[in-house]
């Protein structure tokens, strides 16, 4: 299955989120079948709530709409590796791939300063994959911080 039109749409969200003064990440959580079930943008500053990541308010709206909390067999799409705190959030809620765009050297949790979704010591291990559109990903990323400094 192609993930790059879910990344493309969760690059768009990023934007939203830059045009809204949050820092550009976008999400797409997946179902196993390719449908989108929940997507979302960054709203730390917006909810003035530090855990309203892209990727946890995506997990958060599929384990709503859907019958179970558990996301067995979806797949997270996000424009930036994930943190530590979206990277446990995606293994409590059964995740079974992420696909990410920009690595985070500074923060990442899924690979880059820990690898917690595949972590042998927990229970649930998920399937990684890196570097879709990275370059568009760390583009908006790098000029969103540009123009604050």
């Amino acid at each position: 299955m192609s993930f790059e039109p879910h990344m493309r749409r969760a690059l768009e969200l990023a934007g939203e989120a830059a045009g809204a003064g949050e820092v550009p990440v976008g999400a797409v959580l997946v179902d196993g079948s390719g449908n989108t079930v929940a997507e979302a943008r960054n709203r730390v500053e917006e909810l003035h709530d530090a855990t309203a990541h892209a990727e946890t308010l995506a997990i958060s709206a599929a384990a709503r709409a859907g019958t179970d909390w558990r996301l067995t067999g979806h797949t997270l799409v996000v424009t930036l590796e994930p943190c530590a705190m979206c990277a446990m959030a995606a293994v409590w809620s059964r995740l079974g791939r992420i696909v990410y765009g920009a690595a985070d050297p500074k923060a990442g949790a899924a690979w880059s300063l820990y690898n917690i979704p595949q972590d042998k010591r927990l229970n649930h291990h998920i399937e990684l994959q890196h570097g879709l559109l990275a370059d568009q990903a760390a583009n908006l990323l790098e000029d969103f911080f540009r123009e604050r400094r």
